[in-house]
């Protein structure tokens, strides 16, 4: 998943070949979506003047947390505006419409180009999240530090525990794919947050923990894959065994996305694990998910059958290119004429979308990068039939990333036959990826509703937790 990485910090820009009456009828905050992978990030310009009269321009993005990004330079030609960021490497040029309520345009950054609409906001744009918890809290939370001896690093988290002191069944949690922190943070909603707070608050021990080279933890994200970021959960694993108040009899791992699967190995390689949850979890392999993925996504938000068809056999092409070439020169080469092929044959369609060389270059060294390879070939047949604890497998039955009915299908598959008998799979009606109720299940409501995980599922998962530590 690409993130708009933006820092904050504010800075005064001269307005550059426009009129101070017209650059003056721009003073306000104008907001609007950026499309990234089907997930929209909502992108806000902040135009005012000081004492001096000198304009000040910065942006934000509320769904990521992010206020007052400095700009480099703004420009102002006729009816366009011209707005760079250095800082993120980031670009807006627009066109304002006659009564200057939108400005209309494209935002470029990482090579890469997103249509974007600026509508002028009347009230400050915010972002709601209801259910995060905040304190005085009923129980202890500690910041701990446990290492990776494979990998050679720490990774920081946080433990929580019931108030009382004692020994308490834990619950390890694994985030999902893509840079994530302790509380699995992603578009201001903390679902790992919530999940300790709700666990704990019901007498169980919590250990949520940053991604390596995330946050506070060591390592380097970038070159790892689904095999390594399991050794971190090992390496949780270990720390809480040495730990007095954690009963080692009841260690738990919950996952969600990739952590679905990351759970599984882990359970698979030490049977000292007492139960795991998966959220959303595949039972299928990398290049299967994706594939279907991008069509369900597709469909929702209106693309036509013909291009999806297209799409999806380019995928799948793509997607083979990249198993039978391990040297990522001759991967790239296969790709390539892949693109090439299509550009070709779709050139006279006004609605094909050529990529751009950076854009193209950008696509390669994803498919290409280790994380990719792996999770394309990835089997989580292999792990789960060789788990022998119990197992709550949960979907939403408008999961679009990773459908629930074939993926569930095959986690059953999986455990029956490896022998296991104690699991329990549950499709949730209503909820997305994220467990939230949701309308459509499309990546671009993620941001605009404000519930972070359906109550329903937290009860789901933690009255199982519960019969099953008191089995």
């Amino acid at each position: 998943m690409v993130f708009l990485q933006f820092l904050c910090i504010a800075m005064l820009i001269p307005g550059l070949a426009w009129s101070q009456e017209n650059a003056k009828k721009l003073v306000g905050s104008w907001a609007g979506p950026i499309k990234i992978q089907g997930i929209e990030i909502r992108l806000v310009m902040n135009v005012s003047f000081n004492e001096a009269d000198s304009l000040i321009v910065t942006f934000d993005s509320p769904d990521q947390g992010a206020k007052g990004i400095p700009t480099s330079k703004v420009a102002f030609r006729e009816d366009s505006v011209f707005v760079s960021s250095k800082k993120i490497a980031g670009k807006f040029s627009g066109k304002t419409n006659g009564d200057f309520t939108s400005i209309s345009g494209s935002w470029r950054q990482g090579g890469m180009s997103f249509p974007l609409t600026l509508i002028k906001q009347e009230k400050p744009v915010t972002v709601n999240r209801p259910q995060e918890p905040t304190p005085p809290f009923p129980y202890r939370s500690e910041e701990v530090v446990f290492r990776n001896n494979l990998g050679g690093f720490d990774l920081a988290g946080t433990l929580t525990l019931p108030e009382k002191k004692g020994r308490y069944p834990v619950v390890i949690l694994v985030s999902g794919s893509g840079p994530q922190n302790r509380d699995e943070e992603f578009l201001q909603h903390k679902p790992f947050l919530l999940l300790a707070d709700y666990l704990t608050r019901q007498g169980m021990a919590m250990l949520r923990y940053d991604d390596r080279g995330i946050g506070k933890s060591g390592g380097v994200f970038k070159t790892a894959t689904t095999l390594d970021f399991a050794t971190d959960a090992e390496a949780a694993l270990d720390f809480l065994k040495k730990q007095p108040e954690i009963d080692t009899t009841r260690i738990g791992l919950l996952g969600h996305s990739e952590g679905g699967i990351i759970a599984p190995i882990v359970a698979s390689r030490h049977p000292e694990v007492a139960f795991i949850i998966l959220m959303a979890g595949p039972g299928l392999t990398g290049d299967q998910i994706v594939t279907m993925q991008a069509v369900l996504i597709s469909r929702a938000e209106g693309m036509d059958e013909q291009t999806i068809r297209f799409n999806e056999k380019l995928n799948r092409d793509i997607f083979s290119a990249v198993k039978k070439n391990l040297d990522n020169a001759k991967a790239e080469k296969k790709i390539r004429a892949l693109f090439a092929t299509a550009d070709k044959k779709y050139r006279s369609d006004t609605s094909y979308h050529k990529l751009t060389e950076a854009e193209l270059a950008g696509q390669i060294a994803n498919i290409t990068s280790p994380w990719f390879r792996c999770f394309l070939t990835l089997n989580p047949e292999v792990y789960l039939s060789q788990v022998k604890c119990p197992v709550l497998a949960i979907s939403g039955s408008l999961d679009l990333q990773v459908p629930p009915r074939e993926n569930l299908q095959a986690i059953e598959k999986a455990l029956i036959f490896g022998g296991n008998s104690r699991y329990t799979i549950e499709e949730l009606p209503g909820l997305n990826h994220l467990f939230q109720t949701a309308k459509t299940g499309s990546p671009s409501e993620y941001s605009k509703i404000e519930e972070t995980i359906s109550p329903a599922s937290l009860e789901v998962i933690g009255k199982w937790i519960r019969m099953t530590i008191d089995e």
